[in-house]
């Protein structure tokens, strides 16, 4: 796969990613077997053997077990750690944490946000995370104290870049003008189902700021494909027209609907989050697909529910 520079740092990854926040089968720390744990090592050895140089991981994903995971694949791979970029996630806290009665909130306070960090890196036996996001914006959260944090972590040596993930371009302006180092990624929900951030100023900020996109669920949890059923009439045409141009182009329809992304001048990247080798390999043929404009526009329309304007 070929490779970009991930906004305005250093990083270089492929214009695809890995998404790990399956890799503990949806069990929970405390209900992952040996099998489970071994089927998600080999999970990411496959996406690494597949070319894939960008992981995304989070905090709270199975409660810190599919970082555990990730931190195992990494250690039975020699080498893999060395070519792959690291990107995880804080600052969402569930319901009880820290005691009975705390709901589920969003917490990007300062130290949170480097407790969240010093347990992502022991959790996955690394020395440095490459990027870490704020998962979602915090309503309490004071850019000037985020970006003291981010500014801690980074001269530790613990984190290289930072990026935030489901912010509003007025919210990730707000935290930028606070850090004195570039937010080089916002990830959001970016799919032919739902085209907000190309309506809401996401996509304009990015281009203008030199911001990565990445795009998680990236075929709508499975919509797009038919691994859901579902009757709704523009979801029906959206999987229509990503047949017919699968049909014509002897690929898969996921493939096409990922293409679809790659192709924005953003440079959307997007997040391919199962955890089976074979899909994983298929998704990857993605980057090899170049839409033409009749084509994108094409599934645009289907997308939209009708004739643009």
């Amino acid at each position: 796969m070929r490779a970009q520079k991930i906004g305005r740092g250093r990083l270089i990854a492929t214009r695809l990613a890995i998404g790990a926040w399956r890799l503990d089968a949806d069990k929970g720390p405390d209900g992952v077997t040996a099998d489970i744990e071994a089927a998600g090592v080999r999970a990411m050895h496959a996406a690494d053997d597949a070319g894939y140089t960008f992981f995304d991981l989070a905090d709270i994903y199975g409660g810190g077990a599919c970082e555990k995971i990730f931190g195992r694949a990494l250690r039975e791979r020699k080498g893999m750690r060395e070519r792959i970029v690291v990107a995880t996630k804080c600052g969402i806290r569930f319901r009880d944490d820290p005691g009975p009665g705390a709901p589920y909130r969003y917490d990007s306070s300062a130290p949170h946000i480097i407790r969240q960090c010093e347990g992502s890196l022991q959790r996955m036996g690394i020395d440095a995370i490459d990027l870490l996001m704020i998962h979602r914006p915090d309503f309490l959260g004071d850019p000037a104290e985020i970006a003291g944090a981010f500014e801690k972590l980074r001269t530790a040596g613990k984190v290289r870049e930072f990026g935030v993930s489901n912010f509003l371009p007025s919210q990730l302006a707000a935290l930028q003008k606070a850090c004195p180092m570039p937010l080089v990624v916002n990830q959001v929900a970016i799919h032919l189902a739902r085209l907000d951030p190309f309506h809401d100023g996401t996509l304009d900020q990015c281009l203008a700021e030199c911001v990565t996109p990445m795009a998680w669920s990236p075929l709508a949890g499975g919509h797009l494909v038919g691994d859901s059923p579902s009757g709704e009439a523009r979801l029906a045409a959206i999987r229509g027209e990503l047949d017919a141009i699968a049909k014509a182009r002897g690929e898969s329809a996921g493939v096409i609907a990922l293409a679809w992304l790659l192709k924005h001048p953003a440079g959307i990247v997007p997040i391919v989050g199962s955890t089976r080798p074979d899909r994983i390999a298929d998704a990857a043929r993605a980057d090899s697909v170049d839409l033409t404009r009749e084509e994108w526009y094409r599934l645009m329309q289907a997308a939209s529910g009708g004739r643009l304007p």
